[in-house]
């Protein structure tokens, strides 16, 4: 006899009837998609946090201990989210870009197939499942994400999409295989694992399922469980194995980037904002008069709790938004391509709905392609000195990330960039700072340049990019004596819109 989260058989009835009469999946469009996503990874630049936690494990490949001779901000799920693929390129002897790349459009064709695979499987849902919505919810995971790509956001969107759907399918007390189970509660961990903003999400949708199922034993559902166990399991060795984020990193995190926040109209009115309201009127606009769709509902729920994910973290950045933005327009496909209503919409109605599709798509893309000019500070460096060991003086990531990778350089930083001056400034900014706060702002900073110094007698590098159009990094040098002798070896070479590029005399 079968509980209601037992495994069922794949012969079962809820089995059998989402696979009836369902088209065949139009894998040469879907394909397309793959190959236009392929296409972009070669003209996309790579994304600067993305290129800068490949740094991290290449440095831990090497032996280099996290949070002690690397400093991150985010915990350690971040490194390791991308160390396999890191240590898979090295095996290979290829840039771990390419592997990143491969990894995430495989996770991609993996997690649609699986949420395909548990929502077919419901009378409920298989209906609606077109194959046009194949192709878009496709494009929507690889061509969508543009500069994004493989950022956590992004994986994190990619790993919970079977556990979306296995919510979909408890809401109605169906029956689930056991490999649904293990896929749903393994991505949600992953999910889970990444950020704490990303529960909110996750509880509306189990929420949901345990209110329209009525039962509350949906709320200890298998694939929660397993989900718990893995946040557990991350937590506590984090705490135990890498102990220094929380005595050493924390600390600078919270006294810093978490103490201020980006104004109330970033945050909020932005085009990822915009965007996601677009998909959601278009789904009621279209659901007017249709009866209610567990996987819509999941769909709409976890977008709204990736919304306020995105605004719990104060910043308004594009990559923050993207789960946010995914899901909701995930929902509008769902809608605007249903199979069991294709029969009764006018040949006006499908191409209006191509039209809104396409349009938000491209809207979409534009969003999350938005990065900092730095100037041709590449081609300036290029030249210079054989895979050069570069310096950068500068609380904006992008311009070292991922400059030093496209150069075939050496990062002797230990930071990505000289974050703690800049979100030290911000705070005194935008904040109330009291006499005690002040002073541990100012042991930030001298730490900060302590660690400068050994960085640069540990490692001396070729090449020193000093930013004076962003906190005026040249007259900070200048009125430091010890950092003023470390740079006389060196001589300007040119400077870039604000850059300063030294290189040392050889």
């Amino acid at each position: 006899m079968t509980t209601e989260f037992s495994a069922a058989s794949l012969r079962s009835p809820a089995g059998a009837a989402g696979r009836e009469g369902l088209a065949p999946m139009p894998w040469l469009p879907i394909c397309a998609v793959f190959v236009i996503a392929i296409g972009l990874r070669q003209v996309v630049p790579l994304n600067t946090d993305v290129s800068w936690l490949l740094v991290i494990g290449e440095r831990m490949l090497d032996g280099q201990r996290l949070f002690r001779d690397i400093v991150e901000i985010n915990p350690p799920m971040a490194p390791f989210a991308y160390l396999p693929g890191v240590a898979l390129a090295r095996l290979l002897g290829v840039d771990p870009r390419h592997v990143i790349d491969a990894q995430l459009l495989l996770l991609a064709a993996g997690s649609l197939f699986a949420a395909s695979r548990i929502l077919r499987r419901s009378p409920a849902t298989a209906p609606s499942l077109s194959g046009m919505f194949a192709v878009w919810a496709a494009a929507v995971v690889t061509i969508l994400p543009m500069h994004v790509f493989a950022q956590r956001e992004h994986i994190a969107l990619l790993t919970l999409l079977p556990a979306l759907a296995v919510y979909a399918l408890r809401s109605n007390r169906e029956p689930l295989p056991l490999w649904a189970i293990l896929i749903a509660g393994g991505g949600a961990g992953i999910t889970l694992a990444f950020k704490p903003f990303f529960v909110v999400p996750v509880a509306l949708c189990i929420l949901f399922a345990a209110i329209r199922s009525r039962s509350w034993r949906v709320l200890f559902a298998p694939e929660n469980i397993i989900a718990g166990a893995i946040v557990a399991s991350v937590s506590l060795g984090t705490y135990v194995l890498y102990s220094e984020y929380f005595t050493i990193t924390y600390p600078l995190v919270r006294d810093t980037y978490l103490s201020w926040s980006m104004p109330a109209k970033i945050i909020f009115l932005n085009d990822a904002t915009l965007i996601a309201a677009i998909a959601l009127v278009t789904v009621l606009l279209a659901r007017q008069k249709s009866k209610p769709d567990p996987a819509l509902t999941i769909a709409l729920l976890a977008s709204a709790g990736f919304a306020v994910s995105f605004f719990l973290q104060r910043r308004g950045w594009a990559y923050h938004s993207y789960p946010m933005v995914a899901v909701a327009l995930l929902a509008m496909g769902y809608v605007l391509t249903a199979a069991d209503g294709a029969a009764m919409r006018s040949r006006l109605f499908a191409a209006a709905s191509g039209l809104v599709m396409a349009a938000i798509l491209a809207f979409g893309m534009l969003w999350f392609n938005i990065q900092i000019h730095v100037g041709p500070i590449k081609q300036a460096i290029a030249g210079l000195k054989p895979n050069p060991r570069i310096l950068m003086l500068s609380g904006e990531a992008a311009l070292g990330h991922p400059l030093v990778r496209d150069v075939g350089g050496v990062w002797v930083s230990r930071q990505e960039n000289l974050w703690l001056r800049v979100f030290t400034r911000l705070t005194r900014e935008k904040t109330v700072v009291d006499a005690a706060t002040d002073a541990r702002l100012n042991g930030y900073l001298a730490l900060e340049r302590q660690w400068l110094i050994e960085d640069f007698k540990k490692l001396p590098p070729d090449i020193i990019l000093v930013d004076n159009l962003r906190d005026g990094w040249g007259d900070w040098v200048r009125a430091d004596a010890e950092l003023t002798e470390l740079f006389k070896p060196y001589a300007l070479v040119r400077s870039v819109e604000g850059v300063d590029i030294l290189k040392r005399a050889d």
